[in-house]
């Protein structure tokens, strides 16, 4: 890959810089009673801090506690929406298990109690799969992660190897034009994975359901692939909110999860103090 070519890739650097600072939106007078809502809301780099690696991540008490009132608040309409798979979104967050998209829309449960309702993905094709894995043989520190219909390349023990993993995966597709997969850079991290759904097309199905059928969704994200989710909240009337940098199209910004986190605890707050008044 020429340095041309990464200069156009999608890079989380490509979220355009906020030109606003501190601006935690106002729950009151952004988001609807929460019994007409629908809460939808990206993991990493939004709910939690980024770790060293994936599996270091750690989820606040507080977190899990206000996730289980919003889920009881907005009457079960609320979902988590990741590129992790669903069984790693409940590693995370157990002993609690929460509705959920995974895999960047190829895995979706619409009730913590329920099976996977749709699985939109293919595994990969394991000489593909095998190919790419070898990626990670670059440098010390890159981290593979299968999740069957994706394959990660996790770098931020290795921040100074991305440029070779962007050109080798590179190299394997203009080796394999035909290939039906998608790159999805993110943060410290890219990820191949089978073209033809996103968390979009996810979210889209996912508002098909009841309880989220009807309800003005919000959806809160930080990186990339979560732009896609962006564009497509008009379609619902929904609003969408950008972590640590103003995307195109969104309603407000948080500086980072801490503030994604206070602003949830808030909204049950202003709900409450609605519904009283």
């Amino acid at each position: 890959m020429t340095k041309h070519e990464l200069a156009e890739m999608p890079m989380d650097d490509d979220i355009a810089p906020d030109v606003t600072t501190g601006s935690v939106p106002a729950p009151a007078s952004l988001v609807p009673p929460l019994d007409h809502t629908a809460v939808l809301l990206d993991i990493d780099g939004t709910l939690l801090d980024f770790a060293p690696t994936p599996r270091e991540v750690w989820v606040p008490p507080e977190l899990a506690t206000t996730l289980k009132r919003l889920h009881d608040r907005t009457g079960g309409a609320l979902a988590l929406v990741s590129g992790r798979s669903l069984n790693d979104i409940d590693l995370i967050f157990a002993p609690e298990v929460f509705p959920a998209i995974g895999g960047h829309g190829a895995e979706m449960r619409l009730q913590p109690d329920s099976e996977a309702v749709a699985a939109h993905a293919p595994p990969l094709d394991k000489e593909l799969k095998r190919r790419l894995a070898a990626i990670a043989k670059l440098s010390p520190g890159i981290l593979l992660e299968d999740k069957g219909y994706s394959l990660a390349l996790h770098y931020r023990l290795a921040p100074q190897a991305e440029r070779a993993i962007y050109e080798a995966v590179s190299l394997i597709r203009a080796e394999l034009p035909n290939a039906p997969i998608e790159v999805l850079p993110g943060k410290s991290v890219c990820e191949i994975k089978h073209s033809g759904f996103t968390k979009a097309t996810g979210v889209r199905e996912l508002m098909t359901h009841e309880p989220f059928k009807r309800r003005r969704p919000f959806f809160i994200g930080d990186d990339v692939t979560d732009e896609t989710v962006f564009a497509i909240m008009p379609d619902f009337n929904g609003l969408a909110f950008s972590v640590g940098r103003r995307a195109t199209g969104v309603a407000g910004h948080f500086e980072g999860p801490s503030d994604v986190r206070t602003f949830l605890a808030r909204l049950l707050d202003d709900d409450r103090d609605a519904g009283l008044s």
